[in-house]
């Protein structure tokens, strides 16, 4: 069982972003930027491009709404999207809020947030994804 199937089961905390039967979405705890969000497939499979087309396809209709919320929530010119999955034997794609390229470099340091700013990102991506509630 992959972290991500723990993170999923509830075994490991997260901040939650979104999910359904499908998929979930939590925040990285190593952010390149504020707000760096993961999207998983709940199925256990290690490279993105082996899941079955309907999941495939599925995963950027319920990141979409993420990515949308991303961008209101912060300073960005828009969400870029990056497919590494060298990290952790389960398929998953990123969800950043960039300015440049560069924002988007995974050689750069990943210092691990403090709790309080992920729950201020959380409530931030929220009140854009669920301005209802």
């Amino acid at each position: 069982m992959t972290i991500f199937s723990k993170i999923i089961r509830g075994d490991i905390p997260s901040y939650k972003i979104a999910e359904d039967e499908r998929f979930f979405a939590f925040l990285d705890i190593f952010p390149l930027r504020e707000g760096h969000v993961l999207v998983v497939p709940k199925t256990e499979v290690d490279n993105l491009f082996d899941l079955p087309e309907a999941y495939l396809s599925q995963l950027l209709l319920f990141a979409q709404p993420i990515a949308r919320a991303i961008e209101k929530a912060f300073p960005c010119n828009r969400c870029g999207i990056s497919v590494i999955g060298l990290e952790v034997p389960h398929a998953h794609v990123h969800l950043i809020p960039i300015n440049s390229s560069n924002d988007l470099n995974f050689t750069q340091p990943k210092p691990k947030a403090a709790d309080k700013d992920l729950q201020a990102a959380q409530e931030k991506i929220l009140s854009f994804l669920n301005p209802t509630k």
